[in-house]
This record gives structure tokens, C-alpha cells and sequence, in this order.
């Protein structure tokens, strides 16, 4: 999705199983399959469902193909081989527990459909674009004219009208136009009903016979109404895998995983969430939200290291600290005491440090970390570093 309408919030995020069971009971086109978590349960499955299929890893990542995560197995052979290669590798930081082995989908062109919150609008969006099974914020950030949007209105949801204005604004062929918007209009019916944050189809497939199918799913929904969904609460546990959110719930750090590379930690939400901006603002790819919160101590400072130099995916962490009830000092003392932890250090690491005791604070901080006066110079600084690592 556009960086810019990426949601920051809390949510929980349901497996690409669990968001096309949804899809599927809601009438959307998807592909016959099946959960394995062994290799001899997925080549059972490959056998039933009929070859070829394909074996997807189940984590929360993107470019899974790229990686190794998913593959197409056109026999018997090729679904154990594939099976024992996906199952319990290590996916950029996931572990892999669990595949889907569905039918494969000769199709002829790959379409994007999704809704979310547009922050900046106040109103749900919904968008479609003809260069799907792609990153599409990638596709934002190149060629934004290819993404068709439609603002809803949530008190009367969505018309019929503006799903075929979306599809045909895309440049999506005649023949399935109809096709896409009647997906789109229920895609945002479910992302309404289950009190989603986003919901996408990327892609949705067209085959030779001109329909449609749901080859990929996410559904992410927003902690605060799991309350109204028992339901979806009782999926909770089964799609928070991470290991480092399961970490962080055990330090009682208010922690979520993104995809980026830049790490970040804060003292208060509104100061991560300004810093995590700014780290869209200025190019970069924030990895994390992670609030140590007010008043913590060294101990507190250095598990939010620990847990965010862990994570695979940071090439380099900006810590952005302004000193209230937490004092400057007490953060630096954090900081050594974490990096006294590793012969070298681990990520590079760019702190910013103002308010109380902050002069005191820089001061006893090791030359093995960056520092800067300004949130804007810290956060430009871990970009660059960032880059640097990861070139």
C-alpha cells in the first residue's frame, strides 16, 4: 500500500490462511486449499488438491517468493522437495511453522485491490491498480497516476458506482472491469465488517477465461475491536508468531514490527510516532514502533536494544530520548550497559538526547555511538548509515 496511507496503529495481523478463509466466506474468489504443517501433510495436500500447486510460507513478511518462501511444485517430488525447504527456515527473522498448498492459477494478468484509512482524508480509501503482484508502494512512490483511489464515505459505505469508476480509472481490461469492482466492493465490506486497518488482494489474478482469484490476502485489524470479534481474537494467538513481539510483551515494551530497515526507540508514543514520520519523510523505511516509556530505567533501555538489535531486517537504530521523567543520564547508563553486551556493536547506532540531564547524558554516552542535538540530523543520520550497511 502507499507509504503514506500505511497504518501506524496497533493491529493485529492475521495470516494470508486466515484473511483468504475471510475473503472466501464473503463470496471473493480464491484458490482451493489447505494448512500443512509437516512435509508428509503437504504432499497429502499437493496430492488431493491436484498439481500443480503452490507452497506458500505462513509468516508476516513481504517478498516471500524472493526470498525462498514460496514455490510452485508441479509433481509429487517437487511438493516435498519444496516442503522441506520452506518448512522451518529462518524468513527474514520468521521462523516457518506453517505452509498453505493451494491450486496454482494460470493466469494472464495480475491486478492490486486494497483498502485502508487515509490518515490525511479522515475517510476510508480504496484503490485499485493494474500493476499488481508488485510492491505497491513501490508503485506509489514510481508511478502514483497508476493507482486509481476512491474516498468513502462511511456513513453510507460504498456505492457500486465508485468501485467501477476505481476499476476503470486503473485501465483495468473491459472484460473483467466488473469482475474487479464487485471484488473491491466486497473486499470493503469486510474490512468494514471485522473493524479492519487493511485489507488487500495483491494479486488478484486474471485467467484466460477473463475471472478472477484472490492468489494473495492480507487483513490486518485494529487491536482496539477485538472486543466486538471473539472470533477474530481467537486467531490472535495463532498469527502473532514473532518472536520479537512475543519478546517484547515479556519486557513489557509497547512494540510493533514494521518493515523497514531503520530501527527506532522512544521515550512516549507521540515522540516514536514523530520519529518514525520523519523517517518516512526523509526516504527511509521505519523497521519498528517501540516506546520504552516514561521513567525507564537502564534495564528497561537496554532490553529495547537488545530486542531491536536483534531483529534481522535493522541495518542501523535512531533512539530519540527528550528528558522529563526520563533523565538523560539514566538512558546513556542504558545504553553502555547494552552495548557492553557485544564485542563489536551490532547495528549502528544514532542517538538523540535533549531535556533533563541531557548534557550529562551525551557526555558519558561511548564513542561507539552517534549523537546528534537534532531529531531531524538523527534521524538523517540513521538513514544514511543505514544505507550504508545494507549497500
Amino acid at each position: 500500500m502507499p507509504a503514506q496511507e500505511k497504518p501506524l496503529s496497533n493491529t493485529m495481523r492475521l495470516h494470508e490462511y486466515q484473511a483468504k478463509a475471510l475473503f472466501a466466506d464473503a463470496d471473493v474468489p480464491t484458490p482451493s486449499s489447505a494448512l500443512a504443517t509437516t512435509v508428509e501433510e503437504t504432499v497429502d495436500a499437493a496430492r488431493e488438491l491436484g498439481f500443480p500447486v503452490a507452497i506458500k510460507a505462513q509468516v508476516h513478511v513481504g517478498g516471500r517468493g524472493k526470498a525462498g518462501g514460496i514455490e510452485i511444485a508441479a509433481d509429487e517430488a517437487e511438493a516435498r522437495t519444496a516442503a522441506e525447504d520452506i518448512l522451518g527456515m529462518d524468513l527474514k527473522g520468521y521462523r516457518v511453522e506453517r505452509v498453505l498448498v493451494e491450486e496454482a492459477v494460470e493466469f494472464t494478468d495480475e491486478l492490486y485491490v486494497g483498502v485502508t484509512m487515509d490518515r490525511g482524508e479522515g475517510r476510508p480509501v480504496a484503490m485499485v491498480s493494474s500493476k499488481g503482484g508488485v510492491d505497491i508502494e513501490q508503485v506509489a512512490e514510481e508511478d502514483p497516476d497508476a493507482i486509481a483511489r476512491e474516498h468513502i464515505d462511511p456513513a453510507f459505505g460504498m456505492y457500486p458506482y465508485q468501485a467501477r469508476k476505481a476499476a476503470y480509472r486503473a485501465g483495468v481490461p473491459a472484460e473483467v472491469a466488473r469482475s474487479v469492482a464487485s471484488v473491491l466492493s466486497t473486499l470493503y465490506d469486510v474490512w468494514e465488517t471485522n473493524d479492519a486497518s487493511e485489507a488487500e488482494i495483491n494479486p488478484l489474478m486474471v485467467t484466460a477465461d477473463d475471472e478472477v482469484v484472490a492468489a494473495d490476502g492480507v487483513l490486518n485489524i485494529d487491536d482496539d475491536a477485538l472486543f466486538r470479534h471473539p472470533d477474530l481474537a481467537d486467531m490472535e494467538e495463532e498469527a502473532a508468531e514473532d518472536d520479537l513481539e512475543r519478546r517484547a510483551g515479556e519486557y513489557d515494551l509497547d512494540y510493533v514490527r514494521l518493515s523497514g530497515n531503520v530501527g527506532i526507540i522512544g521515550n512516549g508514543a507521540g515522540l516514536v510516532m514523530t520519529t518514525l514520520d520523519l523517517v518516512d519523510y526523509y526516504g527511509g523505511a521505519p523497521a519498528n514502533f517501540l516506546d520504552i516509556g516514561g521513567g525507564a530505567d537502564a534495564e528497561r533501555v537496554e532490553n529495547a536494544l537488545e530486542l531491536v538489535f536483534s531483529d534481522p531486517n535493522v541495518d542501523a537504530v535512531v533512539f530519540n530520548i527528550f528528558g522529563g521523567i526520563t533523565r538523560g543520564d539514566e538512558v546513556a547508563a542504558g545504553i553502555n550497559n547494552a552495548l557492553e553486551n557485544f564485542d563489536e556493536l551490532p547495528k549502528p547506532l544514532v542517538v538523540r538526547l535533549t531535556g533533563t540531564n541531557a548534557e550529562e547524558g551525551r557526555a558519558l554516552l561511548t564513542d561507539r555511538v552517534d549523537t546528534e542535538e537534532t531529531l531531524e540530523a538523527a534521524v538523517k543520520r540513521a538513514i544514511e548509515r543505514a544505507e550504508e550497511v545494507a549497500a
